[in-house]
């Protein structure tokens, strides 16, 4: 007796499956995908939007743990004519362990999935009977957080940092990162209207948020924007920047360029996309902040007069915002960070020049990698001895002391805490003081 034809998949659950096809197969960015305005996403609203995104994000957070969950139950691995039926069964184990969903409706949406596949449909039956039997299992412990990572990443971090940050780093990306806001004005205050809660250095962090930012107070009123509170430190390390002529490089999106010229700097903002250095700009119009921005390439490009200071924020690998960006390993490739370290290189050793004589320079990249960070500024500094390395003092960044490496510079990775709170995006940071004219 045939398996009975199941009623077409509901519409988030189909949108979720291609999402996670476009990253796991195409590695296209999740950002992007979501974007799509010709995907099956974008017609989704409400809860199923919200459930949509939750399933691909869920399930690109901990494929791993899910891959383990299902391998006892599967004799041999599906052969590449059966469609997205690996990836349906991915979804449906998701759906069981993790997100709390109904056995039901979990395993009779996967094979209604599989049927609307022309590949997977053959394997429909097969699917069904393998997620009962995971919904009827007890849970598996998994014997290492590091099921979740790929393997050359893990073994980066493990190099870098030692096998237990390297589970701390991966057991955060486990959790979506919180809504962290910068205030212009009174912290204490926003941070009490809002329902949040004050960071050091005056971030405030909202733990659940299920209203969209745009309406929530003080957004309208241009009073705050989005940063997360690691991001919001390579500005502070400027110091005090009133009146001051300040480069913002690689300035997109934003959050930087808001810091600065809140703090009075007069700001020359660039970036190499117009399209993002426009969001910026409409982002300064709401917050009532002046700026100037300038569309370049800053490896072709050179000021009229130097700056004062100057903040380099990097292209780097990003691996430092998985909590954010749950499909980066997927989409990432180790040689990449190779190339993105030779194009840092130039941008650092570039910018140099554009500092007057006495000048701060930030270098900044959202990486845990140290051939995008700490390596990087040894290079630096045994190729230009005009420059000396300014440490960084626990009073800066609000006496949190483990942020700060052996050598001065900001390290920060998203295991840590920042006051009574965990979870941060990874990020890098050194302090440049330019020779002074003699």
């Amino acid at each position: 007796m045939g398996l009975k034809r199941e009623a077409d998949p509901d519409a988030a659950r189909q949108a979720a499956l291609e999402l996670l096809d476009g990253v796991l197969r195409d590695r296209r960015p999740l950002d992007e995908l979501l974007d799509d305005p010709k995907s099956s996403f974008a017609s989704l609203e409400g809860r199923d939007r919200a459930f949509a995104h939750a399933l691909v994000a869920t399930a690109l957070r901990r494929t791993g743990e899910a891959e383990a969950i299902l391998a006892p139950f599967l004799q041999k691995p599906l052969p590449k004519s059966s469609g997205a039926a690996a990836l349906i069964l991915l979804l449906g184990v998701v759906q069981l362990r993790f997100l709390d969903v109904p056995a039901h409706a979990a395993i009779n949406q996967s094979v209604a999935l599989a049927h609307a596949d022309f590949k997977a449909k053959h394997f429909a039956g097969l699917i069904n009977a393998v997620l009962r039997r995971v919904a009827a299992a007890l849970p598996i412990e998994s014997d290492s957080i590091h099921r979740n990572v790929p393997d050359w990443l893990w073994k980066r971090w493990v190099k870098a940092y030692g096998d237990e940050t390297a589970a701390a780093i991966a057991r955060a990306h486990l959790s979506e990162a919180p809504l962290d806001l910068n205030v212009k004005s009174d912290a204490p205050g926003w941070a009490a209207r809002l329902g949040g809660l004050l960071l050091p250095m005056g971030t405030i962090r909202i733990r659940s948020n299920p209203t969209p930012v745009i309406d929530l107070p003080g957004f309208g009123d241009g009073a705050w924007w989005v940063q997360d509170a690691a991001a919001a430190l390579p500005a502070i390390l400027l110091g005090d920047v009133s009146g001051k002529h300040v480069a913002d490089l690689c300035a997109a999106p934003g959050g930087k360029t808001a810091q600065l010229a809140s703090g009075g700097a007069i700001v020359t903002a660039i970036d190499s996309s117009a399209e993002r250095l426009k969001r910026l700009e409409e982002n300064m119009v709401r917050l009532a902040l002046p700026c100037r921005t300038i569309a370049t390439d800053l490896l072709k490009w050179k000021p009229d007069e130097n700056f004062d200071a100057i903040l380099l924020d990097a292209p780097c690998s990003a691996t430092g915002t998985i909590r954010r960006h749950p499909d980066l390993p997927y989409v990432k490739a180790e040689p990449q960070i190779v190339e993105l370290a030779r194009l840092q290189a130039k941008m650092l050793d570039r910018a140099a020049t554009w500092l007057k004589p006495g000048g701060i320079l930030v270098y900044c990249t959202c990486s845990l990698e140290p051939e995008e960070g700490e390596r990087q500024i040894d290079r630096f500094l045994a190729g230009d001895e005009t420059f000396q390395r300014l440490p960084i003092k626990p009073d800066e960044i609000g006496g949190e002391v483990q942020f700060i490496n052996k050598n001065g510079d900001l390290r920060i990775h998203p295991g840590m805490a920042i006051g009574s709170e965990t979870g941060l995006d990874g990020f890098f940071a050194a302090r440049l003081k330019r020779e002074a004219a003699s």
